[in-house]
């Protein structure tokens, strides 16, 4: 009788135990600092990839708010605009017989055609008007060399012709990249990824996404950015 009387103490202080360090926090996952040292990357959040655009991404104006209200937590804001020739090697419209999605073999490699969409100077090109970022310190624009795409912020497509984003953050002294935006599966993946080659922590705030999902492409971009390093993350995992 001594001993089980001792045994359910035990059990009692051990409940005990996890309940006041559930209360105080201690059993929960640690939340992400997104302090001096860390930069938002805002990617492609144009007209031409929410509802109505020329390449809409399902839903692709439902994370404005929620990326103007992760703004305001960062000291270190960069946007980034797709701004392409009219006769962008992207199009499908530059490729006899070929349809948007389909893919061709250019010199850099496989090239996903797109519908014709950021062309420089259009209003397709802009960023969404409600898009409340007044800090932000730097736009890059990309895919503005008729031959080679630009998914990345911080690379082209060739692999080969950097941004100059790499080593406009290391002059700053950033250590971490946090990704938000459009597309998922394309641009926002193809950013974390290189800031992860670049030496940068890279997270992708997934509810601050969305991807367009060609022929499963989501599920590949998610599968490559775990397999570089990238960390997935929600907007309530940051500190």
């Amino acid at each position: 009788m001594l001993d089980r009387r001792r045994m359910m103490m035990g059990l009692g202080g051990v409940a005990v135990a996890a309940g006041l360090l559930g209360k105080a926090g201690l059993a929960q996952a640690a939340k992400v600092s997104a302090g001096g040292k860390s930069v938002l990357i805002v990617v492609d959040v144009q007209n031409c990839f929410v509802p109505g655009g020329s390449l809409a991404v399902k839903e692709g104006d439902q994370i404005v708010p929620l990326i103007n209200k992760l703004a305001k937590g960062f000291q270190n804001v960069v946007m980034t605009q797709d701004w392409h020739t009219a006769d962008h090697v992207s199009f499908a419209s530059q490729h006899a017989g070929k349809k948007p999605f389909e893919a061709v073999k250019l010199p850099y490699g496989n090239q996903v055609l797109w519908p014709d969409h950021c062309v420089q100077g259009t209003e397709g090109a802009a960023l969404v008007k409600d898009l409340d970022i007044p800090h932000a310190q730097l736009v890059i624009r990309k895919g503005y060399h008729r031959n080679v795409d630009s998914y990345s912020a911080f690379m082209e497509a060739d692999g080969k012709t950097a941004t100059g984003l790499g080593g406009y953050l290391r002059q700053r002294g950033i250590k971490r990249v946090f990704v938000v935006g459009l597309a998922t599966d394309f641009c926002v993946a193809w950013t974390a990824m290189d800031a992860r080659k670049q030496g940068f922590e890279a997270y992708v705030i997934e509810d601050a996404c969305r991807g367009i999902d060609a022929q499963g492409s989501l599920a590949k971009s998610w599968a490559a950015m775990k397999a570089a390093g990238v960390r997935r993350i929600q907007s309530g995992d940051l500190a």
